[in-house]
């Protein structure tokens, strides 16, 4: 019988998704092919600190995540980079743990999506799925995302950047984007911190909410059209799902509309949308996966303003991964199960460390 490679589930993180984390961390433990992989839990806290479990039920509840604890001070664990043998420290008893062969993040927003964790894994020499150190980092900053999409010539809406000590004016907000206007945190996910404002009182508190979650915020332009997003797959020839809709019931789609009102929006897969411009919503979702220099996964969330003009927001290189999430869902709409999904992305994660291996790093 084939060996079963050791796949770890890295979820949580200190990141204002944690709890979203959680969830897409469970389902994946839930749908993994256990006859192909030996799964180990490895959960990070709020504070940043790392613990290791190979008992699956730590996930039991993790639609409701905040009974889950991972202060048992004997499971802390330590990385070693460079080291194969000692690849894992339990930091209770100093007794290394069994090296895995593929770090599965599921680490939404800052400290995990970014590139941060890619870096860290990169510098051990551990395989993981998703998109490496600089994919991470450019899909993570909106601003700089945003700069690479105009210089490609991908259309996009109009944003302006803004970093905490300089001066935010409203009224020239207000006169290179118009009214409304969106506020939001350049690095940060799930809609967090992300405001519409009409006025100037509600520009001054966006600004200051903003600016909690990040150090740099961007100001962008209200696009009025249908949300549509898509799924992308794939390392040097990655491919796209059928699109799918999100259909808010509320002013946009918030962090509330997502995950705490449970008829806040309507999802729906595929998208109803004309063959043509599926297509073409299909090029643009796989233009962008490429000029953002990204790999394994990522969505691709768009913007349809009247009949045909389509427009880039923003691209998310690990999206959600619950079972409903729209990532999951539309590639099992275009015909790739949760469970087939899921192995596909460790098969391009394992693929991309082998022929990065044979580059040379000496002269």
């Amino acid at each position: 019988m084939k060996k079963r490679l050791r796949v770890a589930i890295l979820f949580g993180g200190k990141s204002a998704e944690h709890e979203i984390s959680l969830l897409s961390a469970k389902n994946i433990v839930e749908a993994i092919d256990r006859k192909k992989y030996e799964v180990v839990l490895i959960g990070i806290d709020k504070k940043g600190k790392w613990y290791f479990s190979d008992d699956p039920r730590l996930l039991q509840q993790g639609d409701r995540p905040k009974p889950i604890r991972f202060d048992r001070e004997r499971n802390a664990l330590a990385l070693i980079p460079g080291n194969k043998a000692k690849q894992w420290l339990r930091l209770s008893t100093r007794r290394a743990d069994k090296p895995v062969d593929v770090v599965f993040p599921v680490l939404h927003g800052t400290f995990g999506e970014d590139g941060t964790v890619q870096g860290l894994l990169k510098m051990a020499d551990i395989p993981f799925v998703g998109a490496g150190v600089l994919g991470s980092a450019v899909g993570m900053d909106k601003d700089v995302m945003k700069r690479l999409l105009r210089d490609a010539g991908i259309p996009i809406a109009r944003f302006l950047p803004a970093r905490r000590l300089e001066r935010i004016d409203f009224a020239t907000a207000e006169r290179e984007l118009g009214l409304p206007l969106f506020v939001k945190p350049a690095n940060c996910g799930s809609s967090v911190g992300i405001h519409k404002v009409s006025n100037g009182s509600q520009f001054a508190a966006a600004v200051e909410d903003a600016f909690r979650y990040d150090e740099k915020i961007l100001l962008e332009e209200y696009i009025e059209g249908r949300e549509i997003e898509c799924s992308v797959l794939g390392n040097d020839e990655p491919i796209a799902s059928v699109p799918g809709e999100i259909i808010t019931r509320h002013e946009f789609y918030s962090y509330e509309a997502k995950y705490l009102d449970e008829k806040g929006a309507a999802l729906e897969v595929p998208a109803e949308l004309p063959a043509g411009l599926v297509e073409e919503i299909q090029r643009l979702a796989v233009k962008t996966f490429k000029t953002l220099c990204c790999e394994g996964m990522a969505r691709v969330d768009f913007f349809l303003r009247g009949q045909s003009e389509i427009i880039v927001n923003e691209i998310n290189t690990i999206p959600g991964f619950t079972k409903i999430s729209m990532y999951p869902k539309m590639w099992e709409a275009s015909g790739i199960s949760y469970a087939e999904l899921i192995d596909r992305l460790i098969q391009l994660a394992l693929e991309r460390f082998h022929k990065e291996k044979n580059l040379r790093t000496s002269v």
